[in-house]
């Protein structure tokens, strides 16, 4: 697991590090209609593309060096409504995903999360399990810090990039992730040691 370190008394220094901005895609069309769009590419409601747009106004002074997103369509989406139209580089990386729900992706939400604590180590039907998911985010953190050290990158992603983010950068236990609600909000930020 990496060392935590809380967000703070402000960027950059001696002690050099990568500052991860967290934001998920933006609202869907399966949003809108009560299903869980997993590994399916899903695309962005009018609603989602207006939020998309703000995103990329929010954060378009926010120094970020990079942004990396889930190469699923939603955050693609999300990525280039928001970014697309700056110098900042968009980079597409699979690891960013959600969690494979497997045959069950696409299924209603209110179903499919209602048994979510039974999968955090048993594997969704042909998909992976929640730990998986984390265990795959957990590897684009090294290759992060490789190229992206002493800089403020924004990653756009899913449910299983955040818990990843709060389990291994905040030590936040996954059994207590998975049993919370997900209460999304304008960004969340780390610290990369």
């Amino acid at each position: 697991m990496f060392s935590a370190r809380r967000s703070g008394g402000g960027f950059g220094g001696s002690n050099m590090s990568t500052q991860i901005v967290f934001e998920t895609h933006s609202w869907s069309e399966d949003n809108d209609r009560g299903i869980a769009t997993g590994w399916h590419d899903g695309r962005l409601s009018a609603h989602g593309r207006e939020l998309a747009a703000e995103l990329g106004a929010r954060r378009q002074a926010d120094s970020i060096a990079a942004v990396f997103t889930s190469d699923l369509g939603r955050a693609v989406e999300t990525a280039t409504i928001a970014f697309g139209h700056t110098a900042i580089p968009i980079l597409h990386d699979w690891r960013l995903r959600e969690c494979d729900y497997g045959e069950w992706n696409g299924r209603l939400a209110a179903e499919l999360h209602g048994e979510r604590q039974r999968y955090l180590d048993t594997l969704y039907p042909g998909g992976e399990s929640w730990r998986q998911a984390i265990q795959r985010v957990s590897r684009f953190l090294p290759d992060l810090a490789l190229r992206w050290d002493g800089t403020r990158v924004l990653v756009i992603g899913h449910v299983a990039t955040r818990w990843a983010f709060d389990h291994l950068l905040n030590g936040e236990p996954l059994e207590t992730l998975i049993a919370g609600d997900f209460a999304w909000r304008e960004g969340w930020e780390y610290w990369l040691p």
